[in-house]
């Protein structure tokens, strides 16, 4: 396998599909890429779990306010309106129901809509932080990730082997070779590269891929 989608072009994918007006969570690591996309004629309105809502893209190098910084501790920069507030009443935003979207990283994600993003084991990270919050406040969930590990498995699978985040919780899958969505159990694919045929992508993937419908061009630009 030698063509996928950059991890600066999966970002620019997931951020196609918010909405304008979009309340929407970005989770640590490559997530914080979608913020750098607006498609034009449309503003989410980006949450961090830290007490921003409403930042804007990541300053220039040299430019950054390192007072104010999201969950991942980048730098960020503010928008007319940004609003700051307590770590407490940023989760009360997230449990009580008011994001529409969350966009998170993973190591797993079943077709079932399980997800596993926090630990890869007893060695892994010791806590979950605030993913396990998000995955059942958002509204809607989304992951970005690479198809497959580095050392080429799955990262789609039939059931999770990793400590979960959340049951039952993802909805769509964007990776380096497909977008994914999850219905009734199962994976539906929505889009996939050109360049990769369905059987090659089956057999990248650890479960079975549905196609009830037209499976789509997943294109996108040089970036």
């Amino acid at each position: 396998m030698t063509e996928k989608l950059t991890p600066t072009q999966i970002a620019w994918r997931a951020a196609q599909d918010i909405t304008d007006g979009a309340y929407v969570n970005l989770g640590i690591g490559l997530p914080e890429m979608v913020a750098r996309f607006q498609p034009p004629g449309r503003q989410a309105i980006f949450h961090t779990e830290n007490g921003i809502l409403g930042f804007g893209q990541a300053p220039e190098p040299g430019q950054e306010d390192w007072d104010l910084i999201n969950a991942g501790k980048k730098a960020v920069t503010l928008k007319p309106g940004t609003a700051f507030f307590h770590h407490a009443d940023s989760f009360a935003m997230v449990r009580g129901g008011h994001l529409d979207v969350a966009i998170l990283g993973a190591y797993q994600v079943a077709e079932n809509g399980d997800l596993a993003n926090w630990s890869t084991g007893p060695k892994g990270v010791p806590a979950v932080g605030g993913a396990m919050d998000l995955v059942h406040g958002a509204r809607r969930v989304a992951i970005i990730t690479d198809h497959v590990t580095k050392k080429g498995e799955p990262k789609l699978v039939e059931s999770c082997t990793l400590p979960l985040t959340g049951v039952g919780c993802v909805t769509r899958v964007y990776t380096s070779l497909a977008v994914v969505d999850i219905e009734d159990g199962h994976f539906v694919l929505r889009e996939k590269l050109p360049s990769i045929s369905l059987d090659d992508l089956q057999s990248l993937t650890g479960a079975r891929l549905h196609t009830p419908g037209p499976v789509g061009d997943l294109t996108a630009p040089e970036l």
